[in-house]
């Protein structure tokens, strides 16, 4: 196989472009060449995707078996890329998202689940953010796969909606701040309850996954993450534990406790939110092809020492002012060495 990977030196796109040096593919890769070098066996080719003329030259290092698109953000110029593209490669892989729902993460969701509109030659400032509901990103990714579609049709084009993704190289933050804060030791507020079950994706599987598309040729949209009820919070906190060989005890905290307390879902205690649809998403479809899906104890096994997410681009911000404050402090389990440390919650994330 002859593999283009847009992208591909930072998290989801690096994986995949392991997974298919693994598998003995021929692996091209396009980006700016800002980020790390990649291994002798990639045919790197440096260029602008929002350049036109460089576009146009990777057209030359072709055919491929197919495109995986790992750094399409912007509809109009996914569309710009996968229509100079599709002379050259045969089928066309798009990295999106569950946020592309239109009830995320407000109710349970399907590939059936009404998506996001915006057309497929939409500029950057197209769609907006609702708090607790769509978001612009979600807006810009719905219109990137319907640029994809225009671009190689539905039957040459898959559409890959992962929710969360951890594993080795992730850059938001979300497993390393936990490994983190485990690492410290100590008593851990842990958010809501032990049983909530969660459904994050190795990045290792998602890459799996995609390689697979391409070899049996599947076509279509995907949700990509791990079976609902097949983990929980309190098995991903224990898996952490476990590989930072800490002491840290875990100290939960009723969702209600830590709503009334003003704590900020998702960004300031990474990974939880309570809505019903946040780990609802159904993946039968994606199941049915067969991935293979790892536990959250090897998920938590990161090849690096727990530390600060690597910078990037991408890598989302908080959508409100998070300065320490001290909310929880009243609650009658929250641990005595956190009440005398200024910030709170929020004081975990600087440990």
């Amino acid at each position: 196989m002859r593999l283009l990977v847009l992208g591909g030196t930072w998290f989801v796109g690096h994986a995949i472009v392991t997974a298919a040096i693994d598998a003995g593919w021929e692996v091209t890769t396009f980006n700016r060449g800002t980020s790390d070098p990649f291994l002798e066996a990639v045919r790197p080719i440096r260029g602008d995707r929002t350049s036109p003329e460089d576009v146009a030259a990777l057209v030359a290092a072709g055919p491929w078996d197919a495109v995986v698109d790992t750094s399409g953000y912007v509809p109009r110029n996914v569309l710009d890329v996968a229509r100079t593209l599709d002379p050259v490669a045969d089928r066309y892989v798009f990295m999106s998202t569950v946020s592309v729902y239109r009830d995320w993460p407000l109710k349970p969701l399907s590939e059936r689940s009404d998506v996001l509109y915006c057309p497929p030659d939409a500029g950057p400032d197209y769609g907006t953010d609702i708090e607790d509901g769509p978001t612009q990103y979600g807006y810009q990714k719905a219109g990137c796969e319907a640029a994809a579609v225009a671009a190689f049709g539905a039957d040459r084009t898959t559409i890959l909606r992962p929710g969360v993704v951890l594993g080795p190289r992730e850059y938001v933050g979300r497993l390393p701040w936990w490994l983190r804060r485990v690492a410290a030791g100590g008593d851990v507020l842990a958010p809501g309850s032990p049983d909530r079950t969660i459904q994050p994706v190795d990045v290792r599987d998602l890459a799996a996954f995609a390689l697979r598309t391409i070899t049996e040729g599947t076509s279509g949209a995907f949700n990509v993450c791990a079976p609902v009820d097949g983990a929980t919070f309190g098995g991903l906190l224990a898996d952490c534990a476990h590989a930072t060989r800490g002491d840290a005890s875990f100290d939960w905290v009723p969702d209600e406790v830590l709503l009334s307390h003003g704590v900020r879902q998702w960004s300031e205690l990474p990974l939880w939110r309570t809505f019903d649809g946040v780990w609802r998403v159904d993946t039968a479809r994606a199941q049915a092809a067969g991935p293979h899906r790892r536990r959250t104890a090897t998920v938590a096994r990161l090849p690096r020492p727990p530390g600060r997410a690597p910078d990037h681009r991408h890598r989302p911000r908080p959508n409100r002012d998070s300065r320490p404050q001290t909310r929880v402090s009243r609650w009658s389990k929250w641990p005595q060495w956190q009440k005398s440390r200024p910030g709170g919650v929020s004081a975990i994330a600087a440990i």
